[in-house]
């Protein structure tokens, strides 16, 4: 039977640009939402900008401009960032909208004929140089509990405990650096312990958590005989946002009326089509699906059940949270250009495709974080999508003009893969892309034995068994239609593309259980290209700041003296005065035995600073050892499975922590820049490259 689904992501502060951290969520989201759509539901899916608070305040001043100006050039980039890869929403609101502002103050009385509010006063840090008093987020310091430093004014990033700004230790103004000072003002609360009965069972009971994170939440909030703590709703003056009705010259805190935005998101695309709110917020029938990340845990269990059951909106289906995203093992950062832009990945010349897919591979359903390993990421994608999905395509479809008119006999591997959907969707549902991506590239692995084995390029050149090729052929591209419709949520242009090629467009997962027969086929088009990893070193020098000026230029001196008798000289001079090693002949380079090898282990070695240790397959039982310099570039978990080539005629080096028996080929200046040399993605451990 269809349902009814809204699907929202977490909406984006107005106040910075995306970034690949952000694209996890909403490529996630946008996962979910084409996969519900595939199976024949209804969705709806939602998001806008996040608009109020201080920072949005400070910006407009310093830029000279308004709040609302700053709010929509930040909503268009946003929008067009998201587009880029794929995410459309239904519907991208902003949470200063009229409807907003109307519905936070239908949830705000709500809770006031509950008598869920308190007033009371509240000391608040204060910013004496900006002049105003300071959000959480804009307030830094050490963590009261763990003791973490660098942590924000509410949260911590490490222990994820939550607590007042004024615990904070060490406290110091992000605006303005500035030691903050403590003023009195009145705030109001909501009494979050009225809701303790209902949290708990809703938490523990309605599914819409996962059982790891109800633990999670009863051992940092829910815990037995302690009560949940005061949630304050309030700001004073200056602070951009909506005025409290009922409290002139204070302001609903931003984590009140962003949530909301959800709402009125809906309220306003409803408005637009005919439709009715209600329907969507009111209604049992329809299913609420929140994709956020775990920072915001504790608002979107906690907070934002108990204002929707106050003001009698439908409770979420489920929360779904993922990890942070770091890269190359490392915290993003725009020093080192790891804080990616969508446009600047795009402008390196690389297909979103390969990061959709790279993204999904990772993501578990889960809140673990997830790793972007830059040089897993190119050989990843090539190996999956170009050597195993898009190879059925090219090497098959450009032998024959046309299918055969009937499904020909392939040892069951159709039946087969139309038996795993069931699996497959699963894993969908719970947002397991990693675990659909496991299962497909199985898929993928035995058509792609199917095509080794029947050799249509060798098929092509006997005219006598042109059927025989028509068949094979038939067999190959119907594998790879049903693998790309699988992966139609994750890759929607190459389902495009092969809905072209063989003349069914991907409408449903529907069209995956019978056979496309009798076509003619069009001339084959290019499908995908190569993660090409000069393009991401590209991607990651566009995105470092710019260096800082040259200091202003000093006049000559009118005499120097110096020790060193060697002027001056430029880089080419320099590499050009470096002596050459002596020559070597053709036939010694020919010498060389160069084969490809399977990572088959990688590990520190005890007391070296850059040496790991590699345990190395090169076909059958024969293993290698050989350590490699490589330990500023790579982390061992990265390189576990992974071809590379290495020289294997080398003679065994002895070295303090073991004998090398061969040598890793790299190349780069060092540090992080070391890449290793990779073989195409259907190399065979033990292939000799020549």
């Amino acid at each position: 039977m269809p349902r009814r689904l809204l699907i929202t992501s977490a909406l984006p502060y107005v106040n910075g640009d995306i970034h690949i951290g952000h694209l996890v969520e909403h490529v996630q989201t946008d996962v979910l939402v084409r996969f519900q759509r595939l199976q024949g539901h209804q969705v709806l899916a939602i998001c806008g900008a996040d608009t109020h608070g201080t920072a949005t305040m400070i910006a407009a001043r310093k830029e000279g401009v308004t709040e609302s100006a700053i709010i929509e050039r930040q909503r268009q980039r946003h929008i067009a960032d998201f587009a880029a890869f794929g995410v459309a929403y239904d519907h991208y609101g902003s949470t200063d909208s009229p409807d907003n502002r109307h519905l936070v103050n239908q949830v705000w009385a709500a809770l006031r004929r509950g008598g869920h509010i308190v007033e009371r006063a509240v000391e608040q840090l204060y910013d004496p140089v900006a002049g105003t008093f300071l959000a959480d987020r804009f307030i830094k310091g050490t963590c009261p509990r763990c003791g973490a430093v660098d942590q924000y004014g509410d949260a911590c990033e490490r222990c994820m405990a939550t607590y007042a700004p004024t615990d904070l230790k060490d406290p110091r103004s992000v605006l303005s650096g500035a030691t903050p000072v403590v003023k009195s003002s009145p705030h109001w609360f909501v009494r979050l312990e009225d809701f303790r009965a209902f949290l708990d069972a809703w938490t523990q009971q309605s599914g819409a958590v996962s059982p790891a994170l109800v633990r999670w939440i009863r051992g940092a909030f829910l815990i037995d005989g302690q009560p949940l703590r005061d949630w304050d709703v309030s700001r004073p003056a200056p602070y951009f946002g909506f005025e409290i009705p009922d409290a002139p010259g204070h302001y609903f805190y931003v984590w009140l009326d962003a949530p909301v935005g959800y709402v009125a998101a809906t309220k306003e695309w409803c408005d637009q089509h005919g439709q009715d709110w209600k329907r969507w917020w009111q209604d049992a029938d329809c299913e609420i699906h929140h994709n956020i990340g775990k920072d915001i845990t504790y608002f979107h269990t906690l907070f934002w059940p108990a204002m929707l059951k106050a003001a009698g909106f439908n409770l979420p289906t489920r929360v779904h949270i993922h990890g942070w995203l770091t890269v190359d093992g490392a915290k993003m950062s725009k020093s080192r250009g790891t804080m990616v832009s969508p446009r600047t990945y795009v402008d390196a010349g690389l297909d979103v495709q390969a990061l959709r897919y790279y993204l999904a591979s990772k993501l578990g359903g889960t809140a673990d974080d997830l790793d972007l390993n830059l040089v897993e990421f190119a050989d990843k994608v090539n190996a999956d999508l170009i050597g195993k999905v898009v190879n059925l395509a090219s090497r098959t479809a450009r032998f024959v003009p046309r299918l055969t008119a009937t499904y020909p006999d392939d040892g069951g591997l159709f039946a087969q893969a139309a038996a795993q959907w069931p699996a497959i969707a699963g894993h969908y549902e719970q947002l397991d892309t990693a675990a659909v991506t496991r299962l497909v590239m199985a898929l993928a692995d035995r058509a792609n034995e199917y095509v080794e084995t029947h050799a249509p390029w060798a098929l092509k050149k006997d005219p006598a068994r042109a059927e025989e090729l028509a068949q094979v052929c038939t067999v190959s591209l119907n594998l790879f239609y049903q693998i790309v419709v699988y992966l139609a949520p994750i890759l929607p242009r190459l389902a495009e593309q092969a809905g072209a090629l063989l003349g069914r467009p991907v409408t449903s997962f529907a069209v995956a259980t019978e056979p496309v027969l009798d076509r003619v086929l069009p001339p084959f088009q290019h499908l995908m290209t190569r993660v090409d990893p000069l393009a991401v070193a590209r991607m990651i020098e566009l995105s470092k700041p710019p260096p800082p000026a040259d200091p202003p230029a000093q006049a000559a001196p009118i005499m120097t003296t110096s020790t060193d008798p060697t002027p001056p000289a430029d880089d080419g001079a320099a590499l050009a005065a470096e002596p050459i090693a002596p020559t070597i002949t053709y036939d010694d380079f020919t010498r060389l035995d160069l084969r490809v090898a399977r990572v088959v282990a990688a590990e520190d070695v005890p007391g070296a600073k850059k040496i790991l240790k590699l345990t190395l397959s090169l076909g059958g039982d024969a293993r290698r050892t050989v350590y490699a310099g490589i330990k500023s570039a790579y982390l061992p978990a990265a390189l576990t499975g992974r071809l590379i080539v290495v020289v294997a005629n080398l003679s065994p080096k002895a070295m303090s922590f073991g004998t090398s028996e061969g040598m890793a080929l790299a190349a780069g200046p060092g540090g992080a820049e070391i890449f290793l040399l990779a073989p195409d993605s259907g190399a065979k451990p033990g292939q000799r490259i020549h």
